[in-house]
């Protein structure tokens, strides 16, 4: 069974299981059909780096390409952009140059510790997960524009959006309910 149809059916799987959690009896039975063939239509790992740094005309084969074959596909293209969004980059907060940073950004996954605290980044602990309260824009901006310190460029290290609207929820789903 290839990748992504795992993936699908994980994601299938997951819904039936949310959908099925209703107190009502009468609930309509959800029947699924696995058949056919799947195919990968759009990936993001960490959010924006793929809107950011995919040229509008790769997007397509990027978001094809198996993420173990993206850094090598796309490294030198992210570096390119990189360098065309900073052009003083040198290493950032991290501590890594524009190749080391790019191709870390070109694999576009989510990497998740099993054993550790999760977090996109918190100074210490580096893309060992997502917490929902996470501030993922910020972060990813600070590792572009700050520097090696994250204090360079002040105003482009921040998207300045220090709070949800809603308040995130302390049991599952954790997501607060839409407006």
């Amino acid at each position: 069974m290839n990748l992504n149809k795992i993936k699908y059916i994980a994601i299938l799987t997951i819904s039936l299981c949310v959908a099925s959690c209703s107190s009502d009896n009468d609930s309509p039975q959800i029947t699924t059909d696995f058949s056919g063939t799947f195919v990968l239509k759009d990936q993001m790992g960490r959010p924006a780096i793929n809107t950011v740094f995919v040229d509008a005309s790769k997007k397509d084969n990027f978001n094809t390409t198996i993420p173990s074959n993206q850094g090598a596909a796309y490294q030198s293209d992210f570096q390119t952009k990189l360098l065309a969004l900073n052009p003083n980059y040198t290493t950032n907060a991290l501590g890594m140059d524009a190749a080391t940073f790019t191709g870390a950004l070109a694999t576009d996954v989510l990497t998740v510790t099993l054993d550790g605290k999760t977090t996109f980044f918190d100074g210490t602990n580096v893309l060992t997960g997502r917490a929902l309260a996470d501030d993922v824009i910020s972060v990813e901006l600070l590792l572009i524009f700050g520097g090696p310190t994250g204090a360079d460029n002040p105003g482009l290290t921040d998207d300045n959006v220090s709070a949800n609207d809603k308040a995130f929820l302390s049991s599952f789903p954790y997501l607060a309910s839409p407006w």
